[in-house]
């Protein structure tokens, strides 16, 4: 597994490249923000770890230059900052993972070793349910003819309800599946983020799709 660490912190990139290289992986540190992409055009590591404060180019700027070309590689964001709105503003900037400083070591190499995991077989690119549809390869949506305005997280989390329609999501897969934790993080994420596909996916629309099974999760269904 090849790990890059993008940390100016001279003590912390020596201790997380020290602890992952005593893991096993394959690690390179870089110090500043704008070489990444440069770094990327030459190297294609299976998780990023990346400070938000970098010099010459924040980590949240690094992060949507990555997601505008389409670099879908695995984020985990390091940040000083641990407050819910600040979290928020990072998985919505397209991170996988959000741990804030400090950190034990022993979690930060559990949460790069979930994301290393995330790769698997190919899935269908477009899905269909009702008159919703989503392309995971243009990273579009639609109801019916109104396209959808959905950030990366949100479309993470569309598509894994498409994926697993007339099923029961509960609370903890969508937390592993889409976010890559394996515990709860003790926050309301999923549920600020499920009302906000809903608003987006079934607001002025009469048939509902995004159901709320109560005391047991959500639903993508057809709403009689």
């Amino acid at each position: 597994m090849h790990v890059l660490v993008v940390e100016d912190e001279k003590k912390t990139a020596a201790f997380v490249r020290k602890a992952l290289r005593d893991e096993g992986f394959l690690v390179d540190v870089l110090t500043e923000g704008n070489g990444v992409i440069h770094f990327l055009n030459s190297h294609s590591p299976d998780v990023i770890v990346l400070d938000i404060m970098l010099p010459k180019q924040d980590g949240l700027s690094v992060l949507r230059d990555l997601r505008k070309i389409n670099n879908l590689t695995p984020v985990l964001l390091l940040s000083a900052r641990g407050g819910i709105e600040d979290r928020v503003e990072g998985l919505d900037a397209g991170a996988d993972d959000y741990l804030p400083k400090p950190f034990g070591l022993s979690e930060l190499i559990a949460r790069v070793r979930a994301l290393s995991r995330r790769g698997g077989p190919q899935q269908a690119p477009e899905l269909q349910f009702s008159d919703l549809t989503l392309n995971s390869i243009t990273r579009s949506a639609f109801r019916g003819e109104k396209p959808l305005d959905l950030s990366p997280r949100e479309f993470l989390l569309l598509e894994f309800l498409m994926r697993n329609s007339g099923r029961i999501c509960d609370r903890g897969m969508i937390l592993q599946q889409v976010w890559g934790y394996s515990f709860d993080p003790g926050t309301n994420i999923v549920e600020v983020y499920m009302r906000r596909i809903r608003d987006k996916v079934d607001d002025g629309f009469s048939v509902r799709l995004l159901q709320t099974v109560r005391g047991k999760g959500y639903m993508m269904r057809v709403d009689q």
